[in-house]
């Protein structure tokens, strides 16, 4: 959920027009820091430690030499959350993409009375701007027209230095909301590949809240290829109040997951298992922002090797 005090500032135009300028002056400050000082700095402050980037070895070193050294157009491609659906349907998947009911160049043109009574919409070019449109519960449109406002005059490279972000289009796109049969949001099934091989599943219990926002209290549980819950952790903590049963279709899931990353040293291939019917999520180049304190260390230097560079 939003913040309370977020909420009251934008639902006034001054104090919004202001606590926007204040946000765009924290995140732009940084603009005039090279690539590698952005890195040093960004790393330091999420981690209390430094970056070798001269001599990568752990997998955020990795990460990060990829986000400042890599330049393929295929990654934006693939980044854009609308653009991405044509590379799926190109790999013969497009039976495991999600409905969409429209895409749109501003909040404002969103046209709701048209629209289902129930949609998920998010930003194509960002990472979290998102949010799940409800008719029979409350709305907050000035709310949520506020920070989807705030998000299409962004551009997301500045706040992460992802040269895959840079020259995506901002634009909104509606679709519907994936559920299970008990009306509850699905769990994220996140692989992270390999040279086209998946070698680790990191499964995101309860990342999404009831109003589509990514909640701060969600879990992540990390498994090898054959289900065995790992003893790895990023910065969540891990699920361990009952145990959670490997899907049915988890073979397919991983196949669909080393076709789609087949092109690319490393990324990260997400989908969601509703009811035994897999649906595509997105494809991510730099998990976790390159920012994820893998523990205990040596997995971090085991992800680390999974990393070709060139």
């Amino acid at each position: 959920m939003a913040h309370p005090l977020k909420v009251f500032l934008y639902h006034h135009t001054v104090t919004a027009k202001l606590y926007n300028i204040i946000r765009n002056y924290r995140r732009d400050r940084f603009n005039k820091l090279s690539d590698e000082e952005f890195a040093q700095m960004m790393y330091k402050e999420h981690t209390g430690e430094g970056l070798d980037l001269k001599n990568p070895r752990t997998f955020d070193e990795k990460v990060w030499y990829l986000k400042l050294h890599e330049r393929d157009p295929l990654q934006t491609k693939c980044t854009d959350k609308y653009e991405v659906r044509e590379y799926v349907k190109g790999c013969g998947l497009g039976h495991i993409l999600n409905e969409v009911y429209g895409i749109y160049d501003s909040f404002k043109a969103v046209p709701f009375d048209q629209l289902p009574d129930r949609f998920f919409m998010k930003c194509t070019h960002t990472s979290g701007a998102n949010a799940i449109f409800d008719r029979n519960k409350p709305f907050d449109y000035k709310y949520q027209k506020n920070e989807f406002d705030f998000w299409m005059k962004r551009n997301y490279f500045w706040g992460s230095r992802e040269w895959n972000y840079k020259d995506i289009k901002p634009r909104i796109i509606c679709e519907k909301i994936l559920e299970d049969k008990n009306g509850k949001l699905p769990m994220d099934y996140k692989f992270m590949c390999f040279n086209g091989q998946v070698k680790l599943l990191f499964l995101n219990i309860g990342l999404a809240t009831a109003t589509g926002e990514h909640a701060d209290d969600a879990f992540c549980n990390i498994y090898d290829r054959d289900f065995k819950l790992l003893p790895i952790k990023d910065e969540r903590e891990n699920y361990l109040e009952k145990e959670i049963p490997r899907p049915d279709n988890w073979e397919e899931m991983i196949q669909y997951a080393e076709i789609l990353s087949k092109p690319f040293k490393h990324c990260r291939v997400d989908f969601y298992n509703v009811d035994g019917k897999i649906y595509f999520g997105e494809i991510t180049f730099h998990h976790g922002g390159g920012c994820n304190g893998i523990e205990p260390k040596e997995w971090a230097y085991k992800m680390g090797d999974w990393i070709t560079l060139d």
